[in-house]
């Protein structure tokens, strides 16, 4: 597949083929920049923002009509105490929409992956947002680096979405957690910022959108009216924010993150993008395939740390929970001969022996949400 920039126009500038493709176009003067791939098409208008994310497998948009998405938001941030520590819910009273970046630019075009970069200014600040759509992914990745010298304001990255979701679903260690979208209650109101570790998900039934990040923990979630009927949702993750106490210069510098939009995804998918997102496979050139330590049947047990024992002994310890909140079966296989199993508690004590099956396989019942720490003992 080949890919070019486009100076009328946009159309598709790309010759086609049966290998998993991306291309990145940018029609200058005609107010639209298109990202492509065979899973998703990506377009943004003068000011840097998404007017489309569109889903080709279900054949559905992602940013509801009438909206932009991707909007960096500048908010006052004067919290009545311990402002570096707390925020205030009139911080949204006011905000300043940031758009029409300095630059938009094509880095990259295709095969492998199409890039855009895009540099904003803003008061004594500077963002550079990187878009990467990579041939076959799923999952439209931004990457930020913020060079930040602001006082008192706080960022914020508006991302809203065309699903009707009345909860929102946030990791948080060994789990979820389901919140309102709504702020009927007073509960509902204190819960105005709230926090989730590698995913936000929304979703509603048939379909979902996850939100995977590197660090950017802070966000708040609420429901938009949508053209038509019905509602969306919109999830606004908390970037930066500056405070005067204990050192008003404490934030001041060079920052990065990065987050994923990834449509048509479940709980699952949003679990799986955020250990892959945060956790991403390193590759060895010249080495040869090496079987995985341990592999689990199920995708709702996730393995969250492999060891050595603490007592030298040889033997390998795993760490592995139950992800989506339900009762989960699996076979977890070893790539070693496994002479025996038992379930341990955190220092690593014998609680229970496990049978092992044969090909060095050990079945595993865990409730919802449920911790289970292994203990393998290798053949020696």
């Amino acid at each position: 597949m080949t890919c070019q920039a486009t100076s009328g126009p946009a159309r598709r500038a790309c010759d086609a083929s049966t290998a998993p493709t991306s291309c990145a176009k940018l029609a200058s003067g005609y107010g639209v920049t298109r990202l492509e791939n065979d899973l998703l098409r990506v377009a943004l208008d003068d000011d840097g923002h998404l007017v489309s994310l569109f889903d080709k497998r279900a054949a559905r948009e992602v940013v509801p009509a009438g909206f932009v998405a991707k909007v960096l938001q500048l908010h006052p941030d004067y919290p009545n105490n311990w402002p570096a520590w707390d925020i205030d819910p009139f911080y949204n009273h006011s905000h300043l929409d940031i758009g029409r970046p300095r630059s938009i630019a094509v880095r990259s075009s295709g095969p492998e992956e199409a890039v855009l970069e895009l540099e904003y200014e803003f008061s004594s600040s500077r963002v550079t947002e990187t878009l990467r759509l990579e041939a076959g992914s799923e999952a439209l990745v931004v990457e930020l680096e913020v060079e930040w010298h602001e006082h008192e304001r706080l960022l914020k990255l508006a991302l809203p979405l065309d699903v009707h979701a009345d909860e929102s679903v946030a990791e948080i260690q060994f789990g979820h957690l389901r919140r309102p979208t709504h702020n009927n209650t007073s509960w509902d109101n204190a819960r105005f910022e709230t926090v989730a570790h590698r995913y936000l998900y929304l979703g509603e039934a048939g379909y979902g959108v996850a939100l995977v990040n590197s660090g950017t923990y802070g966000h708040d979630v609420s429901s938009l009216p949508r053209q038509g009927g019905g509602k969306a949702a919109q999830a606004r993750m908390t970037v930066i924010r500056s405070a005067n106490f204990p050192d008003p210069r404490g934030e001041s510098g060079l920052h990065r993150f990065g987050y994923a939009i990834v449509p048509g995804a479940t709980v699952e998918d949003a679990v799986r993008h955020g250990y892959w997102f945060n956790l991403p496979a390193r590759r060895a050139n010249g080495a040869a395939p090496v079987a995985p330590l341990v592999a689990l049947s199920n995708d709702a047990i996730v393995v969250e740390a492999v060891k050595a024992a603490d007592d030298r002994s040889g033997d390998v310890v795993v760490r592995c929970y139950e992800a989506l909140g339900g009762r989960a079966d699996g076979v977890l296989t070893t790539s070693f001969s496994l002479a025996g199993a038992e379930v341990t508690d955190l220092l690593e004590r014998r609680l229970e022996e496990l049978s092992v099956a044969a090909g060095n396989q050990v079945h595993l019942q865990l409730r919802p949400f449920q911790i289970l720490t292994l203990r393998l003992r290798p053949e020696q």
